[in-house]
C-alpha cells in the first residue's frame, strides 16, 4: 500500500508575504519553489508547482473559495447575498457544470475576434489626445477606461451607456474593498441597476438579435434546455466583473515590464508579429493574478500527498509561471521562445477563465497600438503598484515617457 503524508502535518517553509510589496512576494515564492513542492500559508498550504497547480485546478474535489466569502461577512451582506442567484464564478458541481456547456461556444477566438476592431478604435481613442505630449500617465489614460467600452460593445449596450456601465462596475467592485458590510447598499445599488439594464437588453434582443454576446447567450440550447433571464443577467454582471479589472491591471502589468526594456519594445516595432507571444509572455512573467484559493471537499490524494478535507490550498499561479521544470529560462522575458507549456494566469480545469480569449484579444490589440502609436517608450518616474494583497493587481501609476511613431 503507498505510503501518504498528509500536507498539514509537513515541515514546509512558510509564504509569509503579507507584510511583503508584490514583487519582492512573488520573487519569495519563485525561491521556495526552486527546492519545495508546497509552502506553507496562513490559512493553510499553497502548490508551488505547474504540474501540482494543474492538479488542484483540474480536479473537481478542490472547490472555489469564492463561494465560502459569504461566511466571512456582516448580517446585512448575508442577507442581501443569500437571496441573490449564485454566480457562475463560485458555482461548483451539475449546476456549474450545465452552465459551462451552454455558454462556452459563446467565448470562443472566433467570438473575441470580431470585437477586434472596436479594441483598436477605443485605445486609439483613449491615447491619441496623448500623442503631441510625449508623456502618458497609461493607468488613468489608458488602462483604467479601456475595458468598461469593450465589454458594452460585446453585450451589445450602445455607446451612451458605457458611463453607466462604468458606474455599475465601480460600485460591485467594492465587493473587494474589505468592508462590504459598509459597502453593501452601494453594492446591491449595482447589481440591481445592472440586472434591470441587461434583462431590458435581454427582452430588445429576444425580438431582434444582434452580432453580440447576448444574442449569441440567448439562442445557446442543449438538449432543449436554454438560459432564463436571471441566468442571462447573472452572466453579464460575471462578464462586467471578470473582464473589467483584469484587463486593465494586466495591460498594465504588461507596459510597466516593457517600459523598462526598450530592446523589447524595438522588438516589437520591428516584428507586429511577435504581438501576440508578448502578452503570453508578459502574463507569464507577470500576471495581474497571482494565485487562485480552493478548498478539499473530500480527503485528496494527489501523488503522495494527503489533503484532508477542509484544507485551504492556495494554487500559486505565478509561481507555476516561473517554473524552471517547465519553462526554459524562467526569468527571461523572450519573445522569440514558442514555449511547449501555456503560462497560467488564465488558470486551468474547470474554473479556467470563461473569457480567456477576449482577454487575449483585448491585450493584443491594445498593445498593437501602442506599438504602432510610440515609436520608443521608457519610464518617466517610479510605477506606483496597487497594494499586495489585491486579488487582481497592477500598477496605480504609471508615468511613460515616449516617442511618437511617424505616419
Amino acid at each position: 500500500m503507498e505510503t501518504v503524508t498528509s500536507v498539514l502535518e509537513m515541515d514546509l517553509p512558510a509564504l509569509d508575504s503579507a507584510e511583503l510589496d508584490r514583487l519582492d512576494a512573488l520573487e519569495l515564492a519563485a525561491t521556495i519553489a526552486t527546492t519545495n513542492r508546497l509552502a506553507r500559508t496562513d490559512v493553510g498550504v499553497a502548490v508551488l508547482h505547474q504540474a501540482d497547480v494543474a492538479a488542484v485546478l483540474r480536479d473537481r474535489r478542490f472547490e472555489s473559495a469564492i463561494g465560502r466569502m459569504l461566511s466571512s461577512f456582516g448580517p446585512k451582506s448575508i442577507a442581501y447575498f443569500s437571496n441573490r442567484r449564485q454566480s457562475i464564478l463560485s458555482m461548483e458541481g451539475d449546476e456549474h457544470t450545465r452552465l459551462r456547456r451552454l455558454v462556452s461556444p459563446a467565448f470562443t477566438p472566433a467570438a473575441a475576434d470580431r470585437h477586434r476592431p472596436a479594441m483598436r478604435r477605443v485605445l486609439g481613442d483613449l491615447v491619441d489626445p496623448h500623442l503631441d505630449k510625449g508623456e502618458i500617465e497609461l493607468v488613468g489614460s489608458v488602462c483604467e477606461p479601456y475595458p468598461i467600452p469593450i465589454i458594452c460593445e460585446v453585450l451589445g449596450a450602445p455607446a451612451e451607456d458605457w458611463e453607466l456601465f462604468g458606474e455599475w462596475a465601480t460600485g460591485i467592485f467594492k465587493i473587494f474593498n474589505g468592508d462590504v458590510e459598509n459597502d453593501i447598499d452601494d453594492i446591491a445599488a449595482a447589481q440591481e441597476g445592472l440586472s434591470a439594464y441587461v434583462a431590458a437588453l435581454i427582452e430588445r434582443r429576444r425580438l431582434s438579435p444582434a452580432d453580440d454576446l447576448l444574442s449569441d447567450l440567448i439562442a445557446a440550447e442543449e438538449a432543449g434546455d436554454r438560459l432564463d433571464t436571471p441566468e442571462l443577467c447573472m452572466l453579464a454582471e460575471a462578464v462586467l466583473m471578470a473582464g473589467t479589472d483584469t484587463t486593465r491591471n494586466q495591460l498594465g502589468c504588461s507596459m510597466a515590464l516593457l517600459a523598462q526594456r526598450p530592446a523589447k519594445w524595438a522588438e516589437l516595432r520591428a516584428n507586429r508579429s511577435l504581438i501576440p507571444r508578448a502578452v503570453e509572455e508578459t502574463m507569464r512573467y507577470l500576471g495581474a493574478v497571482r494565485a487562485t484559493v480552493r478548498i478539499a471537499a473530500d480527503d485528496i490524494v494527489i501523488d503522495d500527498l494527503l489533503f484532508p478535507a477542509g484544507t485551504v490550498v492556495t494554487a500559486h499561479l505565478a509561481a507555476a509561471n516561473r517554473d524552471a521544470s517547465v519553462f526554459a529560462d524562467p526569468e527571461e522575458l523572450d519573445f522569440e521562445l514558442v514555449r511547449s507549456n501555456e503560462q497560467m494566469t488564465f488558470g486551468s480545469g474547470i474554473h479556467r477563465c470563461l473569457g480567456a480569449a477576449l482577454a487575449r484579444a483585448e491585450l493584443q490589440e491594445g498593445l498593437g497600438v501602442l506599438v504602432d502609436r510610440f515609436a520608443t517608450v521608457e519610464l518617466a518616474g517610479p510605477v506606483t503598484w496597487k497594494p499586495s494583497g489585491n486579488g487582481i493587481w497592477g500598477p496605480a501609476s504609471l508615468p511613460l515617457r515616449f516617442t511618437r511613431a511617424e505616419g
